[in-house]
């Protein structure tokens, strides 16, 4: 089982961000946590982030995953171009977001990526990432019982 995290722009300077919304962690203890849970787990897991819409894009097309959960951060409020490469691979996708993107400025709470994705975790902090990924973890396990 091979599992993809994708981090939008920004979410390599958490720690540096208003911990009052994105809370007091930073990237590498965000990536630790996920490395530690498919250690645990027994599971094949990239963690990616890229500053760049084109980047995340052309990582979700390589399609070299089982599952997928995505913060595109900023473009998840008008990137149609992410949202088409989401939609395009037949995996189950959770979209997460360290904020509660509801409870945000108006232009935060609408996501044109979570109507391609199974699911969205928002305003858990770090945790929403651990998850996202048990969730695909237990269905793709499911799966393959079956």
């Amino acid at each position: 089982m091979r599992l993809l995290v994708v981090n939008g722009p920004n979410i390599n300077m958490l720690g540096m961000r208003d911990r009052e919304i994105y809370g007091g962690s930073d990237y590498e203890t965000l990536r630790n946590n996920i490395i530690e849970w498919a250690e645990e787990k027994g599971v094949d897991v990239e963690v990616y982030q890229s500053n760049h819409e084109g980047g995340i894009i052309d990582r979700i097309h390589r399609m070299d995953f089982d599952g997928l959960v995505i913060n595109p951060g900023a473009f998840t409020h008008y990137s149609y171009a992410i949202r088409d490469a989401l939609e395009i691979v037949k995996v189950p996708k959770i979209e997460v977001h360290i904020s509660n993107i509801h409870s945000r400025e108006e232009f935060r709470r609408k996501s044109v990526t979570a109507e391609v994705c199974d699911g969205m975790i928002s305003g858990l902090g770090i945790d929403g990432y651990l998850l996202a990924l048990d969730y695909i973890f237990k269905l793709l396990r499911r799966d393959t019982e079956v």
